[in-house]
């Protein structure tokens, strides 16, 4: 595996376009407990942190987390099972994966704060089972940006960190990766502006797939 490049992709606002299933979840989950929904630019703000991180950043650590959490997780997968239609790819997504998937010096993997249930669903709406040799979730290590997610891929995978890019749209992705020893990758399209990208140590920002797929080639 020594020249071979991991390659691992965040979800949620930079593969998946889910800005509006997420706040409506958010929306549902304050509501059912008779809180203020919080703001789209706050709500957006926490995507990244797995599932609890991300309400202990909008409640506190003493408010209602866990009762949010669930309220949250029943609301997603309410809306999952009604097939609303808040949740979709970016454009040029299935293209740039169809020619890494191909390509043998790369291997895929995923880096998120869903579930393993959560990424599991994404995976069967777009076919790519057997398309990430890794995927790594809030349940497999501590919230982004601890490193350990990069870190239990790197050890799947036999790739070495500094082998090894993170590619995702927050400053929790870029952490995560200087704290690994990856190369980081930030995308301007998601929930985060470029600028905090860059202060939390994002090596290169890309406009579009086309510049995400000549940064990756550039590094390989």
């Amino acid at each position: 595996m020594a020249n071979r490049t991991l390659l691992l992709f965040d979800l949620d606002g930079t593969l998946l376009d889910s800005a509006e299933m997420i706040l409506e979840c958010q929306r549902l989950a304050f509501t059912a407990i008779g809180l203020p929904v919080p703001s789209r630019e706050r709500g957006l703000s926490i995507v990244g942190l797995s599932l609890r991180e991300a309400f202990v950043e909008l409640v506190g650590e003493h408010g209602p987390v866990e009762e949010l959490a669930e309220a949250y997780r029943q609301s997603f997968h309410a809306l999952r099972m009604q097939g609303a239609e808040l949740e979709r790819l970016f454009p040029g997504v299935k293209p740039l994966l169809a020619e890494l998937a191909a390509s043998e010096p790369h291997c895929l993997g995923i880096a998120t704060g869903k579930s393993q249930r959560g990424v599991r669903a994404v995976l069967g709406s777009y076919g790519w089972e057997g398309v990430f040799r890794t995927i790594q979730t809030s349940d497999d290590a501590p919230s982004k940006p601890h490193p350990g997610m990069i870190e239990n891929a790197c050890r799947e995978t036999g790739i070495a960190p500094e082998r090894t890019v993170m590619i995702g749209d927050s400053s929790f992705d870029m952490k995560m990766a200087k704290a690994a020893g990856a190369h980081a990758i930030g995308v301007s399209w998601g929930f985060q502006g470029v600028d905090l990208l860059r202060e939390t140590g994002a090596d290169e920002i890309v406009e579009d797939f086309d510049a995400l797929s000549t940064a990756i080639a550039r590094f390989g």
